[in-house]
């Protein structure tokens, strides 16, 4: 039983129906995380000990008892901080707030490519400005290359370097991304 609170009148803790609401809620991100392949859920901030109780999950292919143990894992998840499913919902949203990070990291390190190869040292010396532990050297050797490269219809193995070197400086190097798909739009 609830219970109220004698000097207030309010409820000391959330009814049956949000409780549910809120099992219900942990059960079906419970349901994504075994979805998920291997290598998106290592990215994920899962904890440890939940890992063997996803990977039970996933190897389990009867109706009833993948069900079963599905309950299993949201029951130990319902047992980890309110922050620590967030982090994970977070991660698993593609509008969350981790994305729109790395998005717009993506966003500037091509916007600072494209204006090495058009403008040159000009914009060079700003991003040194910005970034003074950069090399001077190999930026301008890359930008250089990209140019000629576009010059010369050649494939764009110094534009994609040149812009994995970027975002190396602007903080968003990301393991085990081979950069193949942060080029962006404009990778030709």
């Amino acid at each position: 039983m609830r219970g109220k609170d004698e000097d207030t009148g309010e409820f000391l803790s959330p009814s049956r129906s949000q409780q549910r609401r809120e099992a219900l809620d942990v059960l079906a991100l419970a349901a994504r995380l075994v979805a998920l392949e291997p290598g998106r859920l290592a990215k994920l901030p899962v904890p440890e000990h939940l890992l063997p109780h996803v990977a039970e999950a996933k190897r389990i292919t009867s109706h009833i008892a993948h069900k079963r143990q599905l309950a299993f894992l949201a029951k130990q998840m319902r047992r980890e901080d309110d922050e620590a499913l967030d982090a994970i919902r977070d991660a698993l949203d593609a509008g969350g707030e981790a994305a729109k990070q790395e998005t717009a990291l993506l966003h500037r390190a091509e916007r600072w490519r494209e204006r090495l190869i058009d403008e040159g040292d000009g914009a060079l010396a700003e991003l040194l400005g910005e970034f003074p532990q950069a090399d001077r050297q190999k930026l301008r050797q890359l930008a250089r290359n990209a140019v000629e490269e576009r010059n010369r219809n050649r494939p764009p193995r110094a534009f994609r370097e040149l812009f994995r070197e970027i975002r190396d400086l602007l903080g968003g190097s990301s393991e085990g991304d081979d950069g193949a798909d942060a080029e962006g739009p404009d990778a030709r």
